[in-house]
Order: structure tokens, then C-alpha cells, then sequence
């Protein structure tokens, strides 16, 4: 397509139409095959995202089978310029979700026998108490973890520290390993 009389090709690609990533229809257009459905062009705008990444890190902190870390990927694939907002949005999300099920630990307390509180696993957490959660990121350990603190009723705050902690430093190394492995 030759560009219009008096227009630079360059002008030309600045007045295509834009999607809510920055990137001209035009210009990527040439990158991508047309039969290679354009992906980049489905995804929502950055608050849109961010959002379903605060939803998906929340779910998937509880006991469904849901994986955070590849919305947060694909996230940064997408929009790697988004990193330190994505980071907080999976740190907070993941640590609610987590919250969630420390509490729903304690509300069960009073529908639990009090002899599986005396399991050797009890027992572990007990002895070493709140910073245990650093591990709630975990796949399954760190659910049984997050409710059995909440049926062993360890202190909430420290509970919340230890397991935000623990999913900031999972969710950094996460995003330092995917922004830096290109």
C-alpha cells in the first residue's frame, strides 16, 4: 500500500488505528501471519486485566484448581511494561485468597475434632509456628497450611505477613525469570 500523496509511510502508520496494547493494526499486522488469530488484539484493557489477574491469584489461593502464574505471564507477554502493577495485583490477590482459607480454618475449628489437632502436622506448625506460611505458596502444602494456622488459631497478623511475604518473593522471581529469559 503506497502511502498517501504528501504522507510518509511513517504517518501513515501513526493514523492506523491502535488496540488497547499500543500497537498499530498496521504494523503488526506485517508481523503476524494473517491465519495466526491476532491474541494480543482479545486482551482487555490494562485495568481489565489487571482485575481478572486479582480475581484468578484470589481463586486460585483457595482450594480451586486454578493456576495464577499463567494469567500473570501472559499478562507480561502482553503488556511486560505493566510488571510492577501486575506483581502487587498476584501478591495482594493470592494473599487473600490464602487469608480466606485461614479463616475458614478457624470457623471450622468448632467442627473439628479435637484429636486431629494433635496430628504430627499440627504439631509441626505448631512448633514452628507463623513463619511456616512463608511456604503457603505451595501447590497443596500451602492450603493445608493456610487451615491448619487458622485451626491452630495462630496470631493473624503474623499469619498474613509470613504468607505475603511468601507470595511476593514467588511472584517476583516469577516475573524477573520471565522478563529476563528473553
Amino acid at each position: 500500500m503506497r502511502p498517501a500523496r504528501g504522507r510518509s509511510a511513517s504517518a501513515e502508520a501513526s493514523a492506523a488505528p491502535r488496540d488497547p496494547i499500543g500497537v498499530t493494526r498496521a504494523r503488526r499486522g506485517g508481523i503476524l501471519n494473517s491465519r495466526v488469530p491476532d491474541l494480543a488484539a482479545l486482551l482487555p484493557p490494562a485495568e481489565a486485566s489487571l482485575l481478572a489477574l486479582l480475581a484468578v491469584s484470589f481463586l486460585a489461593a483457595t482450594l480451586l484448581p486454578l493456576a495464577s502464574e499463567v494469567w500473570l505471564l501472559a499478562l507480561l507477554a502482553a503488556r511486560p511494561d505493566l510488571w510492577p502493577a501486575a506483581l502487587a495485583v498476584a501478591t495482594v490477590g493470592n494473599t487473600a485468597g490464602s487469608l480466606t482459607t485461614y479463616a475458614l480454618g478457624r470457623l471450622g475449628r468448632v467442627a473439628v475434632d479435637p484429636a486431629a489437632l494433635a496430628s504430627p502436622r499440627a504439631a509441626w506448625l505448631q512448633r514452628r509456628g507463623a513463619p511456616a506460611l512463608l511456604l503457603a505458596w505451595l501447590p497443596f502444602v500451602g492450603d493445608a497450611l493456610c487451615v491448619l494456622a487458622g485451626w491452630l488459631e495462630l496470631p493473624a497478623v503474623p499469619v498474613a505477613l509470613w504468607i505475603a511475604l511468601g507470595k511476593l518473593a514467588r511472584y517476583a522471581a516469577l516475573v524477573w525469570l520471565f522478563l529476563n529469559s528473553t
